[in-house]
């Protein structure tokens, strides 16, 4: 740990973002627990741990807790793909029947519901980066938007809570025709699970095992899985929920947590526990170009291709976008192969850099890597849904505003 100054940071400064949530959300009890660092010119130069890993059982949060990422899963996914694209064993405008050869007819729903839906054929392929980038044409069963998501919850489509296995879950969710035809729109979706199952058959290895010998165990991710191992069950937090009238509630008892065994699907999209440590190394790598201590999973050039604005036409996400929910709600965003990034500074109304990169978590974690400033923050809690409350945007506002130099 290094002393804030000396990365061009501000002590006091950075001291806001400990006083501000502290009173706004724990205190108030609107968030349970807080986890805060930042990552700066190759030093820890902030951290902070705040509020209760279980309120109901007074255990206060502690700096190796374990948390449900959700959503924070996907970067790692994409990045595992990203490593058998480099190897030659896929690439970006593969047709996704070449891995799943059961999807080569899937169509594009025009009416009906499950059972009788009635569908038209793909004006083109899906892509394996279709999945990258949500083009994908797939969605998730809680967008309550239409007829095919509708036929996801009737499945349990979701990733997380599904079952039978990745081979199983594919299997029935190539049964559900596509909500548009691939690369016409942006649509959040368990693509990312998709992408765990193509890991699994390009590799031939079962998908939790590549991510642990390829990425968690050279990256030393040592608490970073699918479920809470046993003896490491006092570190896992409970989960909370904010209902319509405004009260927090508890949603996931750490206790009886499904969490706690390891699950039939191993969901790319949304499975993974985690911790600060483990996710900061894992941004660590991102921000050196792909390598941590030593150890590369991808070259520079990967990086810098996964995080450009993949959307057809440039487009930002907002413009693009069919989603009711996504991890991302600012204007001047686009979205590359596994993550958000800014593309237009001054739209986005927040501070900081062009080309920063980013995503979250159901359970409103957050992290974000800023190759400019050669800054990386990653924040954990556990509160559903994501959209809650402003916690992202102001931590920005904290973090931003505590720099004493700037690179851009």
């Amino acid at each position: 740990m290094s002393t804030p100054e000396a990365v061009g940071l501000s002590s006091e400064r950075l001291k806001r973002i400990d006083s501000f949530i502290q009173a706004k959300y724990i205190d108030t009890g609107k968030l349970p627990c807080a986890l805060t660092q930042v990552w700066r010119r190759g030093q820890l130069a902030h951290t902070s741990v705040l509020g209760s890993a279980d309120v109901e059982r007074g255990k206060p949060l502690k700096a190796d807790s374990l948390f449900r990422i959700y959503s924070m899963t996907k970067p790692i996914t994409s990045v595992a793909f990203m490593m058998l694209v480099e190897e030659g064993l896929a690439s970006l405008d593969d047709p996704v029947h070449r891995f799943i050869p059961a999807w080569r007819d899937i169509g594009v729903f025009q009416a009906g519901v499950a059972g009788a839906f009635q569908t038209t054929r793909t004006k083109e392929p899906m892509r394996t980066i279709d999945l990258l980038r949500h083009t994908s044409g797939l969605t998730y069963g809680f967008q309550q938007r239409t007829n095919v998501d509708a036929a996801y919850r009737k499945l349990k489509l979701d990733g997380v809570d599904s079952e039978g296995g990745l081979k199983t879950f594919v299997e029935t969710l190539g049964t559900v025709p596509l909500e548009f035809s691939p690369g016409e729109a942006w649509n959040y979706s368990v693509a990312t699970d998709v992408l765990g199952y193509l890991v699994e058959v390009i590799s031939g290895m079962p998908f939790d095992v590549f991510l642990k010998t390829r990425i968690f165990d050279p990256l030393k991710m040592v608490d970073t899985g699918f479920f809470v191992p046993e003896g490491q069950r006092e570190r896992f937090t409970a989960c909370y929920a904010l209902t319509p009238s405004g009260k927090v509630v508890l949603q996931d008892d750490p206790e009886k947590s499904r969490y706690l065994s390891d699950p039939s699907v191993k969901s790319g999209g949304g499975g993974l526990v985690s911790t600060a440590d483990d996710y900061m190394r894992f941004c660590r790598m991102l921000l050196n170009g792909g390598e941590l201590d030593g150890v590369r999973l991808l070259s520079p050039k990967t990086i810098k291709l996964m995080t450009m604005n993949h959307i057809p036409g440039g487009q930002e996400l907002v413009q693009a976008s069919k989603s009711l929910f996504s991890e991302a709600v600012f204007e001047g965003l686009g979205f590359g192969l596994g993550f958000a990034m800014t593309i237009d500074q001054a739209r986005t109304k927040n501070l900081g850099s062009l080309g920063e990169y980013f995503w979250g978590g159901m359970a409103s974690t957050a992290f974000w890597i800023d190759p400019v400033e050669d800054l990386a923050v990653v924040f954990m809690t556990q509160l559903m849904p994501s959209t809650s409350y402003p916690i992202r945007r102001e931590l920005r506002t904290l973090v931003y505003s505590s720099f004493t130099e700037a690179a851009g």
